[in-house]
């Protein structure tokens, strides 16, 4: 899930705020708050102090990592600063509002009543946040092609690919790309190759780059034909580089290189990231399928997926809460449809049914939220009969078919997730 992490910057800005100043408004300060687990909260970072004002605007942007796969749950509190001292515990307290981040970057702006604590409101204060995230979303789009290249092996041409290595921050090399190998070839032109911009130059178009040339081995013992160093603003130049080996230069006397690499093309465009479309509107929708197929056990059996613990719950409705805590942020009407496979329905028991409307309503399979689902599954157990085999293509065909239509109807912001708990 590495490229669903991406650094968000919050905007907060705050109207009619109370007012804990005499014979002056307040001097607001924003903080906020990440949920450690349990009670414990961690301070991920505060604005500055806005001096006399109840609708205080912070320039100050706070900044934390997003993650897709987890639900963070976030606190804002705003507080009245009358000193120097860091600690907030001796300043008045304006209100505050608990959200998630998948809330906020899911509307990209967020406006709440400010609460003094859960049900009182804080006056008529209202709290406004808005995310964007911190990211070059550029990639290079690079093709070369090289010309004249020495000749390495014995018994036939090189078989040449190139090496890019950026220069980190400890001034060593990195490597960021390698290109296929082109066999027995010394003029050979590479596939062109995209890589992000962060990371093939860390968005930096002047960073020292070095390229390498080298003759394939396949017992790893690769020769280098020659290197040159350059930086993506040259490449966009569409140059010629002169590919050049050390120790050549250092002992022939006249040498100048060991081939030319040369740009084909190169240009820079955007590489969207998964926020970019959850932030442009894209909505995420959640269907369920649940087995029920014998291979489960008996459900009155303790080993058994669907066996109900003395605390209400089993492995099923653990997986619907992991997961629909996480995506029902980014639905915007939470009615999600859901679905089982592999039972036996009432009131014959006859037939096994791959596809059915868990709440027993085909024509209006939705359940509102998650807690729907939770009920309309624990409202089914006791009634079906586990059967099998084990068939969810039905329920995946139908999600699929979903998506064909949404496509068709131009609606292409909508992101099926069908989801099957196995």
């Amino acid at each position: 899930m590495a490229d669903c992490v991406s650094k968000v910057e919050l905007t907060v800005s705050c109207t009619d705020l109370l007012d804990k100043d005499v014979g002056s408004k307040s001097d607001p300060l924003c903080v906020l708050l990440q949920s450690a687990g349990g009670d414990k909260w961690t301070e991920l970072g505060r604005t500055e102090r806005v001096k006399n004002t109840a609708s205080p605007s912070f320039s100050q942007r706070l900044r934390l990592d997003y993650h897709f796969e987890t639900v963070q749950n976030l606190k804002l509190g705003v507080y009245d600063i009358d000193n120097s001292s860091a600690d907030l515990s001796d300043d008045d307290y304006l209100g505050g509002v608990e959200l998630t981040l998948g809330q906020i970057v899911s509307s990209k702006t967020v406006t709440r009543p400010l609460q003094l604590k859960k049900g009182k409101p804080a006056g008529k204060g209202t709290i406004t946040v808005t995310a964007e995230e911190i990211r070059d979303n550029r990639a290079i789009i690079l093709e070369l092609e090289a010309k004249k290249l020495d000749k390495k092996d014995t018994f036939g041409k090189s078989d040449p690919f190139l090496e890019f290595f950026k220069e980190g921050d400890d001034g060593k090399w990195k490597l960021v790309h390698r290109t296929e190998v082109v066999k027995n070839n010394l003029n050979p032109t590479w596939k062109s190759f995209s890589v992000s911009l962060q990371t093939f130059c860390s968005c930096d178009l002047e960073k020292p780059l070095k390229v390498d040339c080298s003759d394939y081995d396949s017992d790893g013992s690769h020769d280098l034909i020659g290197s040159f160093t350059t930086k993506v603003s040259e490449f966009l130049k569409a140059v010629e580089f002169d590919c050049v080996h050390p120790e050549k230069l250092k002992k022939k006397k006249g040498y100048k290189n060991s081939g030319v690499v040369y740009v084909k093309s190169c240009k820079l465009v955007a590489d969207y990231s998964f926020l970019d479309f959850v932030m442009g509107g894209c909505q995420v929708n959640f269907t369920v399928g649940i087995d029920f197929t014998g291979s489960n056990g008996d459900p009155r059996s303790p080993n058994s997926l669907h066996y109900m613990s003395p605390d209400g719950l089993n492995q099923y409705l653990s997986a619907l809460w992991s997961v629909g805590q996480v995506i029902q942020d980014y639905d915007s009407d939470k009615l999600f449809p859901a679905f089982g496979f592999g039972a036996k329905l009432p009131p014959d028991f006859q037939v096994t049914h791959h596809e059915f409307a868990l709440n027993f309503n085909p024509a209006n399979p939705f359940c509102q939220g998650i807690e729907g689902i939770v009920d309309a599954y624990r409202r089914v157990l006791p009634q079906i009969r586990l059967s099998g085999p084990t068939n969810f293509s039905p329920i995946i065909n139908h999600v699929a078919s979903i998506a064909s239509t949404a496509a068709q109807a131009n609606t292409a912001s909508q992101f099926g997730l069908g989801d099957e708990k196995s």
